[in-house]
């Protein structure tokens, strides 16, 4: 018989927490509960509001940066506050463009073995030990969702978006994705992988719009509080329009409102 080939035991000793959970279910239970808590109470009342995602290794001065901090900025003209991970890089340009339009400015921190320092530009900041509480506060406040360049904690952020949409778990808004030239492969992808191969119909996709201009992201938002509808066309149309195929017709979910206000 072949010996079992053993693999150090790290998850105790590097603290991983997936890893560590049997330990104290109990008293767990109670911090998870903590936590949400304390997010219902601090961000009630916040909307309207904008959830931007991105990259935490863009530096400021970087023209990305920038860019994300103009999108907050104007955004928050419109009377959105703005919420992000309450990190650096893009999550830091976002919260700085919502702080100087003189709006809610929310970083939704969490707590990494190599720690994540909250970004001086949150008005309000809130840190969660559980990526699960954190992103329930990301997204159930959020009338809009935007998703700048990033990386797997982006996709991860932008796809279950999705999926709650899909899944009726949320009210469909619209889900923009910032700069084409980033993200056209994903899209090249679902539309010639997923949606030819039917793991996914184009009504999945039918409120996920591709923005190249801060004019653009500004537009959609504006459009969707008046009239509840896109702006622009959707991404399943544009990549049709470009030659990428798809086999069926478009057509987006029906308009939902959260929130009694929109943007002034």
């Amino acid at each position: 018989m072949t010996k079992r080939q053993e693999y150090p035991r790290v998850g105790t000793a590097d603290g991983y927490e997936i890893d560590d959970l049997a330990k104290e279910d109990a008293w767990r239970m109670f911090r998870i509960i903590g936590e949400m808590v304390n997010g219902f109470d601090r961000l009630s009342g916040i909307e309207p509001a904008i959830t931007i995602y991105g990259s935490a290794r863009v530096r400021p001065g970087e023209p990305l940066y920038e860019t994300t901090a103009d999108i907050a900025r104007e955004l928050g003209k419109l009377g959105c506050a703005i919420i992000t991970g309450g990190g650096p890089g893009l999550m830091e340009a976002a919260n700085k463009g919502a702080l100087e339009a003189g709006v809610a400015s929310v970083g939704l921190n969490i707590e990494l073995p190599e720690e994540q320092d909250p970004n001086p530009y949150s008005t309000v900041s809130i840190s969660f030990n559980h990526f699960f509480a954190r992103k329930v506060m990301l997204a159930k406040y959020a009338t809009a969702f935007i998703s700048m360049p990033g990386g797997i904690g982006t996709i991860d952020e932008l796809t279950e978006i999705l999926c709650l949409i899909q899944t009726h778990k949320m009210k469909p808004f619209p889900v923009m994705l910032y700069d084409s030239s980033y993200w056209t492969g994903m899209l090249e992808w679902m539309t010639d992988k997923m949606l030819k191969e039917g793991f996914i119909s184009e009504e999945d996709l039918g409120l996920l719009v591709v923005c190249d201009s801060v004019e653009e992201v500004v537009a959609i938002v504006r459009e969707w509080y008046d009239r509840q509808r896109l702006s622009m066309k959707p991404a399943i149309d544009a990549m049709k329009k470009t030659g990428r195929r798809t086999s069926r017709h478009s057509s987006s979910p029906q308009a939902g409102s959260r929130g009694k206000q929109g943007p002034k």
